[in-house]
């Protein structure tokens, strides 16, 4: 079985070479990918299953056909996208997975994130995080109307930008001793995450083999995916 994994694609109407490259992604996968993992941030954000923007509709219909077409896709949330919920999956074939998500292949015992959860230095992030993502404050976002989303969404997308650059990028990273005692305590192989736009894989010292650590590359000029099967891992980067 061979599997793919991807992220921090931050899809907006501003950049359709973005879009379009995300849609031949998925024209070119469909046939030589059994799975494909969206580890969040597919979109720059989400205001809403109920958006019906030409960049919605567009990205809708690739994945709808992808998924038709037999690969079979998974989609985590990121710190961008977390309010796509069942409708958006529903309509388009996709299965939605928790954060994180945790299987076995051909031996190895694999963990999927979008990767905040790791960033715990950054307490004013995560301290953001927990409330927008606490059911009250989402039900009240999505009870207004899509223009006041609209509105709302890039009020915060601003200050997240300029939060973002007088920060020390230190503390906007993964913070290691979280990552090990997340290793330690699930017992896991590698882990496969995104957010943090470093693209890598790290090695660890396990107590009887290498682990493994896997940062996937955000998509800019080039796009970045992990691919997996029962014989080779490669991180790969191509021109967009």
């Amino acid at each position: 079985m061979n599997l793919g994994f991807i992220s921090d694609l931050h899809l907006s109407e501003t950049d359709t070479s973005l879009t379009n490259a995300f849609i031949d992604f998925l024209k070119s996968h469909s046939s030589n990918l059994d799975q494909l993992y969206i580890l969040g941030d597919l979109y720059e954000v989400w205001i809403g299953d109920d958006d019906s923007s030409s960049l919605i509709t567009s990205t809708k219909d690739a994945l709808s056909k992808a998924s038709k077409a037999g690969l079979e896709i998974f989609f985590i949330h990121g710190n961008r996208d977390f309010l796509l919920d069942s409708s958006f999956a529903e309509s388009t074939g996709i299965s939605l997975l928790p954060d994180p998500f945790f299987f076995d292949y051909f031996g190895k015992k694999i963990a999927l994130s979008h990767g905040d959860m790791f960033c715990v230095d950054d307490t004013e992030y995560q301290t953001f995080k927990k409330q927008v993502r606490s059911p009250k404050w989402k039900t009240e976002f999505l009870n207004k109307s899509l223009d006041e989303r609209k509105s709302i969404a890039s009020s915060m997308r601003d200050a997240s930008k300029k939060n973002s650059s007088q920060k020390d990028l230190m503390i906007m990273d993964v913070n290691t001793n979280e990552v090990a005692s997340f290793f330690d305590k699930h017992g896991i192989d590698l882990l496969i995450h995104g957010h943090t736009h470093k693209p890598n894989i790290h090695e660890l010292d396990g107590k009887n083999s290498k682990l493994k650590r896997v940062v996937l590359g955000d998509w800019d000029k080039t796009g970045w995916c992990f691919y997996l099967d029962s014989t080779s891992q490669n991180l790969e980067e191509f021109r967009i």
